[in-house]
C-alpha cells in the first residue's frame, strides 16, 4: 500500500465511521473502483481506533462520568441505582454480542462478506430498515392530523433488554455494508427512542468493541501488501477528520432526517448492482491481490 492510498483510505474511514452509511464498505468499495488491493480486515479494524479516539476525545465527560460510578457502584451498593453507573454495565452488556459473533464468524469476516454483491445488498435493505426507522421517529416527533406528538425514550430509559437490543443491532456491522451506526441507530429508533439517544449510545456502546477488534488485528497489521507505516498514517487521519465528523453529526441529527443517507445507501448499492451486472466491476475486485 502506498502512502497516497493510506491518505485517501485514512480520509474515507474518518468521513464514514460515523454516518450510517458503512465505513467498512466504503474502504472496500475506494479500493475497488481505484483498482487497489483490497485493505483487509485487519486494515479496517485498525483504521477504527483512530475514530473510536475521536469518540473517546468528544465524549470525554460522560465517559469519564460512566467509568468512575460504574467503578464506585462495585463496591458502594447506593451508586448501583445511578444512571451512569448503570450504563457502565449496560454498554458492557451490550458489548457481548459482537465479541461473541465477531469470534465466530472471524473467517467469513474477512473474507466472503467482503463480496461486493453482500455489500450491495446490505447497503440497500438497511437503508431500507433506516429509512422506515426514521420516518416513524418523525411521526412521533410531530404528530399529524389525528395524532398527538408522542414522547420518545430517552437514555435514562434504557433497560438490559433493549441494550442486548442495540448490542446484536451492532454485531450487524461485521457484515460490511451494515454500518454500525446505522444498525443501532435504526434499532433504537424503532424501539421508541431519540435521534439523539440512539447515536449517543451507538457512539459510546462501539468503544469497547472497536478498540478490541483493532487490537485483535495488531498482529496481523504489516502482513500482505499493507504495512506498518501505511497503516499509522491512515489512523492518524482517520483520528482527525472523524472528530470532525462526528461533531457535525451530533449537531446534525438534532434537527434534521437520516432521509439524504437512506437514499444515498440505496442508489449506491444500485449502482454496484448494475456495474457488477454490467461486468464493469468484478465482485471480488482486489481480493486475490490483497
Amino acid at each position: 500500500m502506498s502512502w497516497f492510498e493510506s491518505f485517501v483510505l485514512g480520509l474515507v474511514q474518518g468521513l464514514t465511521e460515523f454516518l450510517p452509511i458503512s465505513s467498512s464498505a466504503h474502504l472496500r468499495l475506494t479500493a475497488a473502483f481505484a483498482g487497489w488491493h483490497d485493505p483487509g480486515a485487519a486494515f479496517t479494524a485498525i483504521t477504527q481506533i483512530g475514530t473510536e479516539a475521536a469518540v473517546l476525545i468528544y465524549f470525554r465527560k460522560d465517559i469519564a462520568r460512566i467509568i468512575s460510578a460504574w467503578f464506585r457502584s462495585l463496591t458502594n451498593s447506593s451508586m448501583r441505582s445511578d444512571h451512569d453507573a448503570q450504563m457502565g454495565w449496560l454498554v458492557i452488556i451490550g458489548s457481548i454480542p459482537i465479541g461473541v459473533l465477531g469470534v465466530t464468524f472471524k473467517d467469513q469476516i474477512e473474507g466472503p462478506f467482503r463480496d461486493l454483491r453482500l455489500i450491495a445488498t446490505t447497503l440497500i435493505v438497511l437503508g431500507i430498515i433506516l429509512g422506515i426507522a426514521d420516518r416513524l421517529a418523525a411521526r412521533d416527533e410531530t404528530g399529524g392530523k389525528h395524532r398527538a406528538i408522542k414522547e420518545r425514550k430517552s437514555l435514562k430509559e434504557l433497560g438490559v433488554r433493549d441494550g442486548l437490543i442495540f448490542g446484536f443491532c451492532q454485531a450487524m456491522a461485521l457484515v460490511p455494508g451494515v454500518s454500525r451506526s446505522g444498525a443501532t441507530i435504526s434499532g433504537g429508533l424503532l424501539m421508541g427512542y431519540t435521534r439523539e439517544a440512539a447515536a449517543r449510545y451507538s457512539f459510546l456502546l462501539a468503544i469497547p468493541a472497536v478498540l478490541a477488534s483493532g487490537v485483535f488485528e495488531l498482529k496481523d497489521a504489516g502482513e500482505g501488501h499493507v504495512s506498518w507505516g501505511p497503516t499509522i498514517f491512515a489512523t492518524i487521519i482517520a483520528f482527525a477528520v472523524g472528530y470532525a465528523v462526528i461533531a457535525w453529526f451530533m449537531k446534525f441529527i438534532t434537527t434534521k432526517s437520516f432521509m439524504p443517507f437512506v437514499i444515498y445507501r440505496v442508489l449506491l448499492g444500485i449502482l454496484l448492482f448494475a456495474l457488477i451486472g454490467m461486468g464493469v466491476l468484478s465482485p471480488h475486485a482486489g481480493e486475490s491481490a490483497g
